[in-house]
């Protein structure tokens, strides 16, 4: 495959990293939305709970579909159908009349956001291979991310205090078509690696519909509970299917994931990695938020401005990671970046208090979250697409995507299942024994991290043994 020259490809990841910065901020907007929504729906905490959760349910389940189908119809060919979903499916979502119809709307984003983020991932995989300039790409990416947390809550804010909580609806509209119209310019000479050959249905249906039963289970388990009938019933299905899905793959034509692919254990260790680090942080912006509005006092929208700092770090690290990795090496780098995760949880915890401050609490340790955070994103993404051929591209990024969804569910239901017991245990009442539910919660974050500090040290010990049969070396 030509590379193209440097003036497309940085157009290119602009491009790309501001999809990414659109379905990072959709999901904090929506988020804020929700009280607004209730109130205008009449909906109670469950069907606005799921407002939230058909997306994560859509996403996650058909991430890993969604990144096999770009290899087989082109990556910018789906790229471009991902934001058209995305877009009919917000307006559905600007026009519901009722919790039942935003709801299905909200799966179709979720639909939607899947095709595109697999898409785009892949496309930078093919702007950029291994390297410094896959790794300066990545950290764009990282950047995205953390910017658009902070951005979608104050959006998220702002639209639905001034114009309603329809307009963030529509604002996805509006941008989906930007980025369309753009696509259509700067990614016309993008030739593409499509993979030609048959399409697998039955992994295809098995894997989607076992991935989504999982994260309907996971998402759904802390408000049913883990024990109920609902939720082992729904999760069991869902691994069963999982389950022949593997069984479909060993004996399918052209399989959704070949099992030489997963027979690579530096890769399988590459993706755990990754969804270990969203099992820790993911949450943990939840839990700051809640901890500032509900503990602290602060308005939503302040709530959501205490995540500033932290994101602010994370525009300035992200980019440097490249250099970073180039003198430290990828391995030392991600361990790095898992110690100062663990760490920075871990102070995070110990300074909550129900009487404290912003600046006194949360500043300081989110200072260092926002460092750590870029390290390991960028690292884990870097381990688990190194050595990805181009007629693979879609399949590493729908992996690794899915593997950091799934760690975003999962770290989300286990740490608010964590903080809610705590603080039911305690003999603290109000502030107090919330405060000391946060603090169990991003405790068990900590270790989270520190489980995944200790696997990256397993990882670089495991590549340097077996990189030629993985097809993953070590370059640094």
């Amino acid at each position: 495959m030509t590379t193209p020259p440097p003036a497309p490809r940085r157009g290119a990841l602009a491009l790309l990293a501001s999809t990414q910065l659109l379905l990072i901020t959709d999901t904090a907007i929506v988020n804020v939305a929700l009280p607004s929504v209730g109130e205008d729906l009449g909906s109670g905490s469950t069907g606005l709970s799921w407002v939230a959760n058909a997306y994560l349910i859509a996403f996650g389940g058909l991430l890993l579909l969604g990144g096999r189908v770009a290899d087989l119809l082109g990556h910018r060919r789906v790229f471009l159908g991902g934001l058209g979903l995305l877009a009919v499916a917000s307006a559905a979502g600007g026009l519901a009349p009722g919790a039942d119809a935003l709801v299905a709307a909200r799966a179709a984003q979720g639909a939607g956001a899947a095709l595109a983020a697999a898409a785009a991932f892949a496309l930078l995989l093919l702007l950029f291979p291994d390297g410094p300039a896959r790794h300066r790409a990545l950290g764009a990416f990282a950047a995205m991310g953390g910017l658009g947390g902070v951005l979608g809550t104050v959006l998220g804010g702002v639209l639905t205090d001034v114009l309603g909580w329809r307009a963030t609806f529509w604002l996805n509209v509006l941008l989906a078509a930007v980025l369309a119209a753009l696509a259509l310019r700067i990614l016309d000479h993008r030739p593409g690696a499509v993979l030609r050959g048959g399409f697998d249905l039955a992994g295809a249906l098995t894997a989607t519909a076992g991935l989504g039963l999982v994260a309907h289970a996971l998402v759904g388990g802390a408000e049913t509970g883990w024990l109920t009938a609902r939720t082992l019933g729904t999760g069991g299905a869902g691994l069963a299917l999982l389950l022949v899905f593997a069984a479909v793959e060993t004996r399918a034509a052209a399989p959704l994931v070949p099992p030489r692919v997963l027979a690579r254990p530096a890769l399988r260790l590459a993706n755990v990695l990754a969804a270990l680090a969203q099992t820790t942080l993911f949450p943990m912006f939840f839990l700051v938020s809640l901890y500032l509005q509900s503990v602290l006092g602060y308005a939503p929208l302040g709530g959501g401005l205490g995540l500033l700092p932290l994101s602010l770090v994370v525009v300035v690290v992200a980019p440097q990671t490249g250099r970073i990795i180039l003198r430290a090496g990828l391995h030392r780098t991600m361990t790095l970046g898992f110690v100062l995760l663990s760490a920075g949880t871990l102070w995070l915890a110990l300074a909550l208090t129900a009487d404290g401050t912003f600046a006194g609490t949360v500043l300081a340790p989110s200072l260092l979250l926002g460092a750590a955070l870029p390290l390991v994103v960028v690292t884990t993404n870097v381990a688990a697409t190194a050595g990805a051929a181009p007629a693979e591209t879609g399949l590493a990024s729908g992996l690794v995507n899915t593997s950091q969804q799934f760690g975003s569910v999962l770290g989300l239901a286990v740490l608010v299942a964590v903080a809610t017991t705590r603080t039911g245990a305690t003999d603290a009442a109000g502030a107090a024994a919330e405060t000391a539910g946060f603090r169990a919660a991003l405790l068990t974050g900590a270790a989270f991290a520190a489980l995944a500090a200790l696997l990256s040290v397993r990882l670089h010990a495991r590549e340097r043994s077996t990189a030629p049969a993985d097809r993953l070396p070590d370059p640094y």
